[in-house]
């Protein structure tokens, strides 16, 4: 705030104001609709509060009643931070240009909001207990322990419980927030995976480079399962995969690994994935069963990849274009890919 009073000296007056007027509010202990009314007030729009864990969203008019009108896009917004976790916005809806004080104005009632949540609790954070969500998932828990777990979660019993095996280098927060914005999501790390559980996801907001296996709302001990297995045929090309678009496929992730290694196909598979342009034409031709749009996602001429593909064909034994041998790739493209997983 310092920094800011130094660049403000003309409004200094009136940042002075904004952060006297948070101060008041929080010594005197609101709650989030009771903040949002008089941030709303003092702005002179529409002023909004959105908490991630629970998709709790209040919006209020400068008049102090809930605002009837359909959002309008945010002139500013903020996040609001506890625990050094992104948990929710704040924003406001000024029709025309933001005001210089709205940046203050906003970092004061993202903090007071984190204020309020920690307070009036438990803060619905993202993260959990790894042990709670374990239990929540195990085969081996007992139903009882299961809906407890679910429980101290925040998850109700009539709150449907999707479970998403996630690998990435991002923080799994930030993946929950994105994939589950407006509703439940807690997630913790677990034997190497991330773990979310969700009363709902959005498989297009993953982002870039986060490998992700969906299980269906089927019970969270079947779902984590499920979740797995799926994760294990994801791909670059193919980074999010849901359960129940495997179908029959997902019996591969049930075949030994052994009894794969030594399977012909799979073998010839292993031999040729020393050549990454092989790898990667197989990939692309497998993934659309077309030469042509094989080479479109190829960025290569049609004729190029027809004398790759025939060429990859005589390697493995297999005739590509004929649509046996073209469910045999795939089949041991995908027992290949098995092995490292």
């Amino acid at each position: 705030m310092a920094a800011r009073l130094s660049h403000l000296d003309p409004q200094a007056g009136g940042v002075i104001r904004v952060v006297m007027f948070y101060d008041t509010l929080m010594r005197r202990r609101v709650d989030l609709a009771a903040l949002a009314r008089a941030s709303a007030g003092l702005a002179e729009c529409v002023a909004g509060i959105r908490l991630s864990g629970t998709g709790r969203v209040v919006r209020v008019a400068p008049d102090g009643r809930p605002a009837s009108a359909s959002p309008s896009p945010a002139s500013s917004s903020a996040p609001i931070t506890l625990d050094e976790e992104e948990i929710g916005t704040v924003w406001l809806e000024r029709p025309g240009p933001p005001n210089p004080l709205d940046d203050v104005l906003l970092d004061r009632l993202a903090i007071a909001a984190a204020a309020v949540v920690e307070r009036y609790g438990p803060a619905r954070t993202t993260m959990a207990d790894p042990a709670l969500i374990e239990l929540a998932i195990s085969s081996g828990s007992d139903e009882a322990a299961r809906a407890r777990a679910l429980r101290l979660l925040g998850f109700t019993a009539d709150l449907p419980v999707h479970v998403v095996a996630v690998r990435s280098r991002l923080p799994l927060d930030r993946i929950g927030g994105l994939v589950c914005p407006a509703r439940l999501v807690k997630a913790a790390p677990l034997a190497g995976v991330g773990v979310l559980l969700a009363a709902g996801v959005d498989p297009s907001r993953f982002p870039a480079g986060v490998r992700a296996g969906i299980g269906a709302a089927s019970g969270p001990g079947r779902s984590w399962r499920e979740a797995r297995t799926a994760l294990r045929f994801t791909t670059p090309r193919r980074p999010v995969v849901h359960y129940d678009e495997l179908g029959a496929v997902a019996l591969l992730a049930q075949v030994p690994r052994e009894a794969a290694r030594d399977n012909a196909d799979v073998a010839a598979i292993a031999r040729m994935a020393g050549n990454p342009d092989d790898l990667e034409t197989l990939d692309a031709y497998c993934e659309t069963g077309s030469l042509r749009r094989a080479a479109d996602l190829l960025h290569l001429h049609h004729s190029s990849v027809a004398r790759r593909i025939e060429q990859i064909g005589k390697a493995l034994g297999v005739e590509l274009t004929e649509p046996t041998g073209l469910v045999r790739a795939r089949l041991a493209l995908t027992a290949w890919r098995l092995l490292d997983d």
